[in-house]
């Protein structure tokens, strides 16, 4: 889960010995604290941290970072978790809030067991380690609508377009199939859930069903590749989608158009596509 693997980030980055978080629930001005990073007591799993309600529910109403030298005695805060706070024996607490489009997400806390300012490099640590979370839920966010969108319309219809001559695959709604079936197979390496990327790359299978087994094998990265191509993509625009430079794209392109026995791009592309390994 990357909120664990978030706070083991924070308190490498800062020194904090605690470290606890969760998402805000679905549809609800509410969090509730799901993972505990040196803590010593389960006192805080599981706590519903209201919007507006302590140093949490701050951080979510004002959607920007809190902090607190002594949280019992903080009148900057209300105290309704005083008492699971205390029995962590928990006292200097900063809450950084993950916000994604605008909209609260999550809270990452870190905390002392010591009444002492945390100081201005400690907070912007913090910060950073929640945007790299923000970054991965608005990449996981963008996974899951294309998930959505990328439902293929059929390769065959009735009377005059339902034979080798339909149009089906050339229409704009196909047109779009491939173009989310480029984003889904670029989004892949970069999602940190290991079951959506899984159902990511299911989905990119899906959208090429109909067809024969492919009778080439190409390298995961090769079809990435080949895909961005597919939907118009310059090997520059492929680099800027992928992540990778631009004469890395053109040798896995060079790969690919090898082994479809292809000279050019688009006979690279017309040929995966006739081997069922792109739509």
């Amino acid at each position: 889960m990357e909120m664990r693997g978030a706070l083991a980030r924070l308190r490498r980055a800062t020194g904090l010995p605690v470290a606890f978080g969760g998402l805000v629930e679905p549809g609800r001005r509410r969090m509730r604290i799901s993972e505990l990073n040196g803590a010593a007591t389960p006192a805080l799993r599981g706590l519903a941290v209201t919007s507006g309600n302590g140093l949490g529910g701050k951080a979510v109403a004002l959607a920007r970072p809190c902090a607190v030298t002594d949280y019992s005695l903080s009148r900057q805060i209300s105290h309704e978790y005083d008492t699971a706070v205390a029995a962590e024996g928990l006292r200097s607490v900063l809450a950084i809030p993950v916000v994604v489009r605008r909209r609260v997400r999550g809270v990452l806390y870190g905390a002392l067991r010591t009444a002492q300012p945390l100081g201005d490099r400690t907070l912007r640590l913090a910060v950073d380690v929640a945007r790299d979370i923000e970054q991965t839920l608005a990449v996981e966010d963008e996974a899951r609508g294309l998930l959505v969108a990328a439902r293929p319309e059929p390769r065959t219809g009735s009377g005059a377009g339902s034979g080798a001559g339909s149009t089906a695959g050339s229409g704009v709604g196909w047109e779009q199939v491939r173009e989310a079936h480029a984003a889904l197979r670029a989004l892949a390496p970069r999602i940190a859930d290991p079951l959506l990327r899984a159902e990511l790359l299911q989905a990119c299978g899906l959208l090429t069903r109909g067809t024969p087994p492919p009778a080439v094998a190409l390298a995961p990265r090769e079809l990435d590749v080949l895909a961005c191509v597919a939907a118009g993509a310059t090997n520059a625009a492929a680099a800027e989608r992928l992540g990778l430079r631009p004469e890395t794209v053109k040798g896995y392109l060079g790969s690919a158009m090898r082994k479809l026995g292809a000279h050019t791009r688009g006979e690279a592309v017309v040929a995966a596509r006739r081997t069922g390994l792109l739509p």
